[in-house]
């Protein structure tokens, strides 16, 4: 499909409250465009786009479409897939044809006149992004970013700081990534996921592999050293193009070597816990390299990175308590946010506060959780978080409690998890999903500082 984006007046997001839904709603409103949208609940997202400036309505009602866009004159219709089949605007504007894009498509379009650089993989693709988007701007590079996270740095999912380069997170579901042009990408990881649509592993791994095909120059396609896929290898502690060596923990954070090609980094300061997050900065420095920046500037610019929004977010840091806010929502996830936690504080006990999300996600990954969230010491589950989902009969969160094996466990209610909290004596308290669990933090970080 083209677009002629410079003769839209107006844009409907179904679906303005997603991550990558909000990025670009940002991005267009910044280019004088009117934006609207439609969410089914309020968070906080919603709330600061409805303080910058945007039109949204919380109810699927096709009444509740603002006049303006039934005019259907020069308005695009913008959907996220997460969206279920039954909305009734979005049926209405198909019916009614109107303009409709999938949000990837308009990423698409957004990133075609751009150097692009794609961030794709299972898990870390946003603090990978993230990662990247600072490197190249702290490097003085004019580089806008949409990102599936808030960039602590920014303080937003959205970041203008010129047009050269475009970084964006490359979307696995529904293979939305396919629909990029990137001129340079990685692959962090191709853990199987989203099963609900592609049906089974093969699918999974056939969908990766035809996004790495759309980088020509091998040389500026990295990715994670046990993948089967061609490109640049990165890896940590283990031979690669690209590998961090040396590592050592300073301060809450690392200090460690990164050998490429063509030169050997000493000494490098990055302040996110995981040997996951070093591979993840690891592939960033590559990217970075790859796309012209000073290599002089990027040293400075790792150590001031200050992270992505629950991705291993300290709320609470003292003597006797740490409170850390995640958003893992996959058993390999969760390994790598224990292997972090049990690094940084490998003396101390460890609750976790885990929200599963979707109830596919939950069956097709059952043994993966019980086996990942039975090596902390304490476990709460909350219900199951079901985004588009309708039940699976069976598969609750107290049928994947009897499978852990953890000394403490239970499940309990949100009005229930401050008390849960406050009960236990582990120093270490982590809330974890990528569910609405995200909405209890402050309330809990707030109660915990009283």
């Amino acid at each position: 499909m083209d677009l002629n984006l410079q003769n839209i007046k107006a844009l409907y997001f179904v679906g303005i409250g997603g991550i990558g839904m909000s990025a670009l709603a940002r991005y267009f409103k910044m280019q004088g465009k009117k934006i609207y949208g439609y969410d089914r609940t309020k968070s906080s997202v919603t709330t600061a786009l409805l303080e910058e400036g945007m039109e949204i309505v919380f109810e699927d009602k096709i009444n509740r479409i603002p006049g303006e866009i039934l005019k259907k004159k020069d308005i695009l219709i913008v959907y996220t897939p997460a969206v279920g089949a039954e909305n009734e605007q979005l049926n209405y504007f198909i019916t009614n044809e109107f303009t409709v894009v999938k949000r990837a498509v308009l990423l698409g379009a957004v990133t075609d006149d751009t150097v692009c650089l794609a961030v794709a993989g299972t898990h870390g693709k946003t603090t990978t992004s993230a990662i990247l988007s600072h490197l190249m701007i702290d490097s003085g590079m004019e580089v806008t970013a949409f990102l599936g996270g808030i960039a602590e740095n920014y303080d937003s999912n959205f970041i203008y700081k010129g047009n050269d380069f475009t970084v964006v997170e490359a979307d696995e579901y529904d293979r939305s990534f396919l629909r990029l042009n990137p001129d340079i990408a990685c692959v962090t990881s191709m853990d199987s996921d989203h099963l609900d649509v592609y049906g089974e592993v093969a699918e999974v791994e056939e969908a990766y592999r035809n996004f790495a095909l759309l980088v020509n120059d091998k040389k500026k396609m990295f990715i994670k050293n046990d993948l089967p896929l061609l490109g640049m290898t990165v890896g940590v502690n283990e031979p690669a193009d690209i590998e961090v060596t040396n590592i050592r923990v300073n301060d809450g954070g690392y200090v460690f070597d990164l050998k490429t090609p063509d030169k050997v980094y000493s000494d490098l300061m990055f302040y996110l816990p995981g040997h996951h997050n070093l591979s993840n900065a690891a592939m960033a420095f590559g990217m970075a390299l790859a796309a012209g920046v000073p290599e002089e500037k990027l040293k400075i610019a790792l150590q001031t990175f200050k992270g992505v929004r629950r991705r291993f977010s300290y709320k609470i840091k003292t003597d006797d308590l740490v409170l850390i806010d995640d958003y893992a929502h996959h058993p390999t996830e969760l390994n790598a946010l224990f292997q972090a936690v049990q690094e940084m504080f490998p003396k101390a006990k460890k609750q976790i506060v885990f929200q599963p999300h979707l109830y596919s996600r939950t069956r097709d990954f059952f043994d993966g959780f019980a086996k990942s969230l039975s090596q902390f010491d304490e476990v709460v589950l909350l219900d199951i978080y079901p985004a588009r989902e309708k039940p699976i009969p069976g598969i609750t969160s107290e049928k994947l409690l009897k499978e852990i094996t953890a000394p403490v466990k239970s499940v309990v209610s949100k009005e229930a998890l401050t008390e849960t909290l406050e009960n236990s004596d582990c120093q270490v308290k982590l809330l974890v999903g990528a569910g609405d669990i995200g909405e209890e933090v402050e309330r809990i970080t707030n109660y915990f500082k009283r």
